[in-house]
């Protein structure tokens, strides 16, 4: 036993001799020196002196310290560590699942990117958000959008369909508005509703979200970052220096940016705060082509957006096929309730009917039962805004949540803004819309 053990650990701590030194032999500190006298004397015995190498290990891991912690490697933490490290801080995220997974918000192959916002702060993050998208496609040599447009339809005389209009035009997002009677030879193979009108952002197209994220996660590790995945936090010690407790010891900084989504308020327990915070199972749903390409990425079929009518009453979104060859994704932009660690347990399906619906009526070229439905996870606030801010009562602890289900094309802003936060400095954007305060009612202490 105590032969096998001895292999183990000339195998992953080979010393000199091996093709490089290992962790084991770069002790600095009186303790550690005298942990690995201690254990190469029980080697020269034939024996493997466990608690001096539990001993050592955790010294080493006590002595980490970093400028900043995020945690959550989502893309608004992944975003957030990479501007950190692009600002020469020594940034560590720590992400509580083994990477890459299925588990929270920003996994699956492809999202929504697109100007066409009713409120002006969400297109001029959007503006600036284009162009920090293309600077990590320069940077990785990675294609990360296409362009396909995007159409918005909905009740022509209806608020939020005049109000995205104007806003399109105010911002001079170039646009195209289709009538009724031209619709059917721009876009083929999808029926407008009676009394809808139509409008196409022409900026708008697809984000490849897996290759994104790994991406800018790559593009994080190349400046010197640290990515700790399968490492959930257990504790959280604010302060002048914050420290955050994992499997692995303890890890010290000057500040700490919270981007954990659905499991927010879980992490947020631990310094205090509770916030508004509703997450949802979201069905992403995957209809199949009756004949193949025919709402295909590759014909320039647009991204869209069905905006609420009488038949509707959230926002109906579509991909065209893509990820999956012959099949189109178009999901319900709304999900039921669920605990993001047993979300398997909701079950409800009541939104694939109203797909189902829908796409009988306006996608004709779709069998209206789904071929794939897979899950993602929205985690929402009462208005559907994001939270940008600083904790209330630690201002090195910085919160970035409630990205609502429309949050993953803003993620280098996102990251921009709180890396902004966590330096001390003013943010580019006016970020009085994320504002805790405005939840003051909601807002639950657990100090």
């Amino acid at each position: 036993m105590h032969c096998g053990l001895f292999f183990f650990l000339r195998r992953h701590y080979p010393g000199r001799r091996g093709r490089g030194h290992s962790g084991l032999h770069k002790c600095n500190s009186r303790t550690s020196a005298r942990a690995l006298r201690r254990h190469r004397k029980s080697r020269k015995e034939g024996r493997v002196n466990l608690p001096a190498l539990r001993n050592l290990g955790a010294e080493e891991m006590s002595s980490q310290k970093y400028d900043c912690i995020v945690i959550g490697a989502g893309i608004q933490g992944s975003y957030t560590a990479y501007h950190l490290a692009k600002n020469n801080r020594k940034t560590l995220l720590i992400e509580q699942f083994a990477l890459p997974h299925a588990r929270g918000s920003s996994h699956g192959q492809t999202r929504i990117i697109r100007k066409a916002y009713e409120e002006d702060f969400y297109f001029h993050m959007m503006e600036e958000s284009y162009l920090l998208w293309s600077h990590m496609e320069a940077e990785s040599g990675v294609q990360l959008y296409r362009q396909t447009g995007l159409l918005v339809t909905g009740p022509e005389k209806s608020r939020d369909f005049q109000g995205m209009k104007e806003a399109l035009e105010l911002n001079r997002v170039p646009s195209v508005v289709l009538a009724p009677e031209e619709f059917p030879q721009h876009i083929p193979h999808f029926k407008l509703g009676d009394g809808h009108g139509a409008v196409v952002d022409t900026t708008a197209g697809v984000l490849y979200a897996d290759r994104a994220l790994k991406a800018v996660q790559g593009a994080f590790q190349k400046l010197g970052g640290v990515i700790k995945d399968g490492e959930k936090v257990s504790g959280i010690t604010p302060g002048s220096e914050v420290t955050v407790t994992t499997a692995s010891g303890a890890h010290k900084a000057a500040s700490l940016v919270i981007t954990a989504g659905p499991w927010a308020n879980a992490v947020l327990s631990h310094v205090g705060l509770q916030l508004p915070l509703q997450v949802q199972k979201i069905n992403v749903c995957y209809w199949r082509e009756k004949v193949p390409g025919t709402y295909s990425v590759s014909r320039r079929f647009p991204c869209f957006i069905q905006l609420p009518s009488e038949m509707e009453k959230t926002d109906i979104y579509g991909l065209p096929s893509n990820e999956y060859p012959g099949l189109m994704k178009v999901c319900y932009h709304a999900g039921s309730e669920t605990d993001p660690d047993q979300r398997d347990k909701q079950t409800d399906r009541g939104d694939v009917a109203i797909l189902s619906s829908y796409i009988s009526r306006h996608l004709p070229g779709l069998e209206s039962v789904p071929a794939v439905v897979e899950s993602c996870m929205y985690t929402v606030t009462p208005d559907h805004h994001f939270v940008l801010d600083r904790h209330p009562m630690h201002s090195n602890i910085i919160i970035g949540a409630g990205f609502s289900g429309h949050g993953f094309k803003f993620g280098p802003v996102v990251g921009k803004v709180l890396c902004e936060l966590s330096l001390g400095r003013p943010p580019s954007h006016d970020l009085s819309p994320f504002k805790l305060q405005r939840f003051q009612n909601f807002l639950k202490s657990t100090l």
